[in-house]
């Protein structure tokens, strides 16, 4: 199934995507990022706006902003007046093995809100959070006393993400004069290059930056309401290299977390203008009317202890406290700290985009091919600065915080499996490469419920520890997620190196799964109490058995374990094979699949996670595509879409796409439904509250990767899940499963 000729001019296919906006659009910021670190901004170029972009609180909080400043490293934690753990939320809970201990929640959640919870279960599940680091945006100064800019106070906007060399260029009239900003993102060390160019910097336009402390929120990283409970110290300015820069260094303190911001340029000033704030703006105010330039960048430095953690190694780093970059190719002169960063920017992304795979569908008449092509690229771009990090990342990747920031792991195969299928390993490397620092904490889980192997927990901080809550910890898809995702590490590298590093994971993943499931006359079944992928059985987790979904995946899973056993030439484990092929088929109700195997079968609310069974995953013998094919079609029917989320069109698409229905699959990928909106950035909205959602993005790269490249005994066709009237050109994808 090779793709056709021609090639894909992949510099066009990229830049007709370029993200242009000439109004405030408050949903639809845009960002740089490298995957460790992200920017998000408004149409200044920077964040002087963040009231304008706001995220709605589930609570009776003000909002937060979509224009974040966050990094993999930056987490912090508010002191607890006492120490808490998890021995206060621990339930145990009858199970086919007996009593079991499980995590779970003194409190609930009602329509999203967390109700009745202990001061404990309150401060496990706000810490630790993710930061924000940092808000960078313009001020006006007149008469010595400065003000934020409003919205009102800007005109003529125009602003441009060119998507091929990751730069924003931002245009706007501000007091009658004309601003041009650029902003870039250093593809290995967490720095922004920011050159404002304008006469207005001599009339009073300034660039200041915040720090606020942690905040507990649900939906913010910002808490501005306490500026004695951490520290901002400026230091500076100290010479850096031969050509003139100078950097300021920012220490900051909260509790135990600390990190340090470097300003660098030429011809700055540097102040600290008040407890928390400082102010940019050119060392010498220059000739009204006339163009000035202020050239600087801005990088944050993890101390690397504490709450703020080691920078992850997602790619080659250098220090981000020497911003001074490479010389401009062929001069031999040194680029100003602003330059050398969009320089860096210019050369990474393009190589990114010439690299893995890419699709083309601008060539078909049908207009849905055009939009579909536009999500595709945009999510390359979204998923590639705010998922390709060291940990797992959190559903509203770096832009803002939701659920505290912290990420669930049952969501991270959606975020990252989409990079082996576009020959971007390197990109899933990392974070899959951090189930190994939390083994021991899994083990011990497991171990504590009468287990084998490692129970990975749901939503969790950088240190795997649970949260307490009534529905999380009763998941159980998450468990196969890092076989699949080494799997598909392998397929896109098949080599025994990707084996021997995996193998622990894997191995300790499927034996958890082995014991899990238990044996009954009929087989080998799942729970209870348990939670399947369709969370909607909450409420009756203590007597849920054998979901559909989950079913496939232990068979699955336990198979694809073993086969990792045989390429290393290592013994069978005879317990894997006996529960893969003894699974239980799951129920069928009205000659369609069940969501459960207990009443009421099937709610039709939430995730339709039974077509998951045929679709994320191949065949496997507790299948019958026929039965999955009557299941599509009830769930297409009348399923409440306004529940669902923005993973569960990608799945519809897989499924429909592995039962040779290609015009059903192109149908669910662009889906006319609340959660399948997506914006003019590329994010898939949700709600107010939770206005971007990455895992969406994630999968539908997963999705049109298999339509286009096929699967194993799929269809001998070019690009089988897409209908065979459109021009689809693919190349550099890998086969899926």
């Amino acid at each position: 199934m090779n793709p056709p000729s021609p090639t894909i001019d992949r510099k066009v296919l990229v830049q007709r995507h370029n993200v242009r906006q000439n109004r405030l659009d408050p949903r639809s910021p845009v960002s740089v990022g490298n995957g460790e670190f992200a920017f998000t901004m408004d149409l200044t170029g920077l964040q002087s706006l963040p009231a304008e972009y706001p995220v709605d609180a589930r609570d009776d909080l003000p909002p937060g902003t979509l224009l974040g400043t966050q990094a993999q490293w930056g987490w912090h934690s508010v002191p607890p007046p006492e120490p808490y753990d998890l021995a206060g939320s621990t339930v145990l809970y009858d199970s086919p093995r007996g009593p079991v201990p499980y995590v779970d929640m003194v409190g609930d959640i009602v329509n999203d809100r967390e109700t009745d919870t202990s001061v404990a279960e309150t401060w496990l599940r706000a810490n630790a959070h993710r930061l924000d680091l940092g808000r960078i945006g313009f001020r006006w100064r007149e008469d010595g006393v400065d003000r934020p800019l409003a919205a009102a106070d800007i005109t003529d906007t125009e602003q441009t993400l060119d998507l091929w060399t990751g730069a924003v260029t931002s245009l706007f009239t501000v007091a009658g004069h004309r601003v041009k900003v650029t902003t870039a993102c250093h593809p290995d060390r967490d720095e922004l290059g920011i050159r404002v160019e304008s006469a207005a910097l001599a009339a009073g336009l300034i660039v200041g930056i915040g720090f606020p402390y942690g905040s507990e929120a649900w939906h913010d990283a910002a808490d501005w309401e306490r500026p004695d409970a951490h520290t901002t110290t400026l230091r500076g300015p100290s010479p850096v290299g031969d050509h003139g820069s100078a950097a300021w260094t920012a220490h900051r303190e909260l509790d135990d977390s600390r990190y340090q911001v470097v300003i660098t340029g030429q011809s700055l000033r540097v102040e600290q203008a008040g407890q928390h704030d400082l102010h940019i703006a050119p060392a010498s105010p220059g000739t009204p009317g006339t163009d000035t330039e202020l050239d600087f960048s801005v990088g944050f430095v993890s101390a690397g202890d504490g709450d703020c953690i080691p920078r992850g190694n997602n790619r080659p780093a250098n220090s981000a406290q020497q911003p001074d970059g490479p010389a401009e190719a062929g001069t031999g002169v040194e680029l100003s700290p602003a330059r050398s960063v969009v320089a860096a920017s210019a050369a990474y992304w393009p190589a990114f985009w010439s690299s893995g795979g890419a699709i083309e569908l601008d060539a078909t008449d049908d207009p849905r091919a055009k939009e579909l092509e536009r999500r595709i690229v945009l999510s390359q771009y979204l998923t590639a600065i705010n998922c390709a990090g060291s940990l797992p990342p959190q559903e509203t990747g770096l832009v803002c915080n939701s659920w505290r920031g912290r990420f669930h792991l049952e969501m991270h195969w959606w975020h990252a499996a989409h990079f082996a299928h576009w020959n971007r390993v390197e990109l899933l490397l990392p974070s899959l490469r951090w189930y190994s620092t939390v083994l021991e904490t899994s083990r011990q889980t497991a171990k504590a419920q009468g287990f084998d192997g490692v129970r990975w927990p749901k939503q969790v901080g950088p240190d795997g520890r649970e949260s307490p809550s009534p529905i999380g910890t009763f998941l159980i898809w998450q468990q196969p997620h890092p076989i699949h995702l080494a799997e598909l590490v392998y397929r896109a590298n098949p080599g025994r190196e990707v084996l021997e590093e995996f193998a622990e994971i894997v191995f300790e993943s499927a034996a958890f799964m082995a014991g899990f499931a238990h044996p009954t006359s009929r087989g080998f079944e799942l729970g209870p109490p348990l939670i399947p992928a369709q969370e909607s059985y909450g409420s009756m987790r203590a007597k849920v058995t054998n979901p559909t979904f989950e079913l496939a995946y232990w068979q699955w899973g336990l198979r694809t374990a073993s086969k990792w056993r045989e390429r290393l030439g290592l013994d069978p484990v005879p317990a894997w094979s006996d529960v893969a092929e003894g699974m239980v088929p799951p129920r069928v109700v009205n000659g369609v699949y069940a969501a459960i195997d207990v009443e009421p079968f099937t709610i039709r609310t939430d995730h339709p996670s039974m077509l998951c069974a045929l679709g994320v995953l191949p065949l496997t013998d507790v299948i019958d595509p026929d039965i999955m094919r009557a299941t599509l079609s009830d769930v297409l029917a009348d399923w409440d879409w306004g529940s669902t989320w923005g993973w569960d069109y990608p799945v519809m698409a897989m499924t429909a796409a592995r039962l040779d229905d290609p015009e059903a699959a192109v149908d669910a990928l662009l889906l006319n439904a609340g959660k399948n909106t997506v914006l003019a950035n590329g994010h898939n909205r949700q709600t107010d509250s939770l206005p971007l959602y990455l895992p969406g993005n994630g999968g539908l790269l997963a999705a049109v990767a298999l339509m286009a490249a096929g699967w194993d005994n799929g269809p001998e066709r070019h690009a089988p899940g897409f209908p065979a009237d459109w021009t689809v050109v693919w190349e550099g994808l890998v086969r899926a499963p």
